[in-house]
């Protein structure tokens, strides 16, 4: 059985070692193939977009000679946040839209993520048939690409273009300001007054965020927005929240913001230094729409890891939350299928589906801080609109990800836990994606009683298929 490709936000891997130029360019060739079948125009056009890593221009280069070779024109955006992509795709009339990013992740890793016309993440049927497609290619797979070129042209059910028929690079308007000028139309509100400290974590929003907020008024103090190819996501952004935190306290900021390496997630620190993640970005957002009548059918959507405090402050305000599997593909599916115009992870991909198709961390700092700026109030006190239950979560290596589902004492325990709990608390057991390790999270409202839940079923899952020392997470 081959290995999959495509995780849950596209393909990635170690740069040149996993993510090869080879795997980039039939990544290129046969998506477009997929994605472009069943196209009316002649000549269809994808538009290509890249974050600061060292290894982007090279993937950049495989992917465009792959789509050029089915006969596909490529617009190089160049460095560009991940949303910024979508919105261009859709609003620019392409026919598809690929992202060179891996987030978070650090340098030597990067990843490709494609986006259909309508600006939307592949649905994985999509992705289902472009690996069939690739792993025709190679007769045995991805896994031999560095040893074993594609087969010979013409027979791998894709179109070979030639003459004039190839497809070309073109160049059009400069992409960053169209993307920054519809930014700028999401909100309706000067941010003059307001001193904001951005983290651009070396990453693909250096060139966005402080521009934006600068021309919208703001006085910007920003951070880690010198780029090399090596240093995004080091000691920065929005998972390094440390030198955030310092310098909204020394310039005495209204607010800090940062984000990841493509700049789809957002997290935020208050006046006071209070670090804001993405739960209390959609409590903020979402009364604030719920208070103007704009929350779409009184409901926003939420995975299973955001807190149990953001559902009980909707409920309270008379509106609901819809919970959906982890991840902000399965949030916007959600929010696809129910009609919702607002929705988000705990992790800081926040969705205004109004405005854009995808989470986008440029688009939730610019509503944020409209949100502070027409309710005259500072970030710590909208933040109490939130109230976070205590939440535990324990990562149980493993030897193997399989079995504890199955097993009576596990599940013995995780019976215990609900009961325990009742309607004041959860329990929430999964196997990680992509680590050996059982991720155990208990919530509620009685701190000692969730912690105990928690470590009881962590016990028991490692006692029968443990391999070393837990690790506990308040």
């Amino acid at each position: 059985m081959m290995t999959r490709l495509f995780g849950t936000d596209g393909v990635r891997g170690k740069a040149n070692d996993v993510l090869t130029p080879e795997l980039a360019y039939a990544l290129g060739r046969y998506g477009a193939s997929v994605l472009l079948k069943d196209s009316c125009v002649f000549r269809p056009r994808v538009l290509i977009g890249r974050d600061t890593r060292i290894s982007g221009e090279m993937l950049e280069s495989a992917l465009i000679a792959g789509i050029t070779s089915v006969g596909a024109d490529v617009l190089r955006l160049g460095v560009i946040p991940t949303p910024g992509v979508a919105h261009l795709t859709r609003t620019w009339q392409a026919d598809a839209g690929i992202m060179i990013s891996a987030s978070h992740n650090p340098a030597q890793d990067n990843g490709i993520k494609f986006f259909s016309g309508d600006g939307y993440k592949l649905a994985d049927e999509v992705e289902d048939k472009i690996e069939k497609l690739i792993h025709g290619a190679t007769g045995n797979g991805v896994i031999l690409f560095k040893e074993r070129p594609l087969r010979k042209p013409g027979i791998d059910g894709a179109r070979r273009a030639v003459g004039k028929d190839v497809g070309r690079l073109l160049s059009f308007e400069d992409p960053l300001a169209a993307y920054g000028k519809f930014l700028m139309g999401t909100v309706d509100c000067s941010l003059k007054d307001l001193k904001v400290v951005v983290d651009c974590g070396n990453g693909a929003a250096y060139r966005t965020t402080p521009v934006v907020l600068e021309k919208l008024g703001a006085d910007v103090i920003s951070l880690h927005d010198k780029p090399d190819g090596l240093n995004i996501n080091v000691d920065c952004g929005s998972t390094h929240p440390e030198s955030l935190i310092k310098a909204v306290l020394h310039h005495k900021a209204d607010m800090g913001i940062a984000h990841d390496g493509d700049a789809d997630r957002l997290i935020a620190v208050d006046e006071k230094g209070n670090l804001l993640d993405g739960d209390h970005i959609l409590t903020i957002c979402g009364m604030n729409l719920l208070r103007q009548g704009r929350l779409a059918n009184n409901t926003l959507a939420a995975t299973v890891y955001s807190n149990m405090g953001v559902q009980a402050a909707f409920k309270k305000a008379g509106a609901d939350v819809i919970i959906t599997p982890n991840g902000d593909r399965y949030v916007l599916e959600a929010m696809r299928e129910r009609d919702l115009n607002f929705g988000g992870e705990q992790s800081g991909h926040i969705i205004f589906l109004d405005y854009n198709t995808t989470g986008d961390g440029v688009l939730t700092a610019l509503q944020l801080l409209a949100v502070v700026q027409k309710e005259s109030k500072p970030l710590s006190e909208l933040a109490k609109q939130l109230e976070k239950y205590p939440q535990v979560l324990i990562n149980v290596p493993v030897k193997d990800r399989q079995g504890w589902q199955t097993c009576k004492s596990v599940q013995d325990a995780i019976d215990w836990a609900k009961t325990s709990f009742g309607d004041a608390g959860r329990i929430y057991v999964r196997a990680s994606g992509t680590e050996p390790l059982v991720r155990v999270m208990a919530e509620g409202q009685d701190r000692q009683k969730v912690y105990e839940a928690a470590q009881e079923v962590a016990e028991r899952i490692q006692r029968g298929f443990g391999k070393q020392e837990m690790e506990a997470k308040p």
